[in-house]
């Protein structure tokens, strides 16, 4: 019951295509429904290309759900102060981005400070995260509304692997992207 074919180069650089079942889509979700508590009122972005597994995340997270689904052009994604006036304007409630493209999102706020934000969630992953660049974010919006989550997996396991909410002392004490707990349903197996 293949879902899609997703090609990724992993940890070994070399292409290749993993082949998820719908399945495994389900479980994601199925496995962190209690975390999260998607329903039908969230408003989700699909900021990725729907060649990175990390679409899978926001297109099928806001269907699942019934939620709806803001599609954003190419255009929107490269220019930050464009993409947070579109969160803003639309009322997006579930955020998720890549570290280096949140990024660019913190000083676009910085600059639209009457513009007030819809967010409950903004879901990291797709590469590590430097948790110090999130200290402006947080001293504009405080901890816990947008609650900030690390997650961290692979494409071969579908998406997301563990799950980690970020707190203030994480930016203070920086260090590694951390990663957090196992999704209830998988196993981490950590080697050195």
């Amino acid at each position: 019951h293949l879902a899609y074919v997703i090609y990724t180069s992993g940890s070994t650089g070399r292409p290749k295509g993993v082949l998820i079942a719908h399945s495994q889509v389900t479980r994601l979700f199925a496995a962190t429904a209690a975390w999260f508590q998607f329903d039908a009122t969230d408003v989700w972005t699909l900021f990725h290309s729907i060649a990175f597994d990390f679409s899978v995340w926001e297109l099928w997270g806001a269907l699942f759900h019934g939620g709806r689904l803001i599609v954003v052009s190419q255009a929107t994604t490269r220019a930050p102060a464009a993409f947070y006036e579109l969160i803003c304007r639309e009322r997006v409630t579930v955020l998720s981005q890549t570290p280096s493209a949140f990024r660019h999102l913190i000083p676009a706020q910085g600059e639209a400070l009457a513009a007030a934000h819809a967010l409950r969630l903004v879901i990291f992953g797709g590469e590590a995260l430097e948790v110090a660049m999130l200290a402006p974010w947080f001293a504009r919006n405080g901890a816990a509304r947008p609650q900030l989550i690390n997650m961290y997996g692979i494409t071969e396991t579908t998406v997301h692997v563990t799950y980690r909410p970020l707190e203030l002392a994480d930016v203070t004490r920086g260090g590694a992207s951390p990663i957090g707990c196992r999704i209830p349903d998988l196993r981490s197996y950590v080697l050195d």
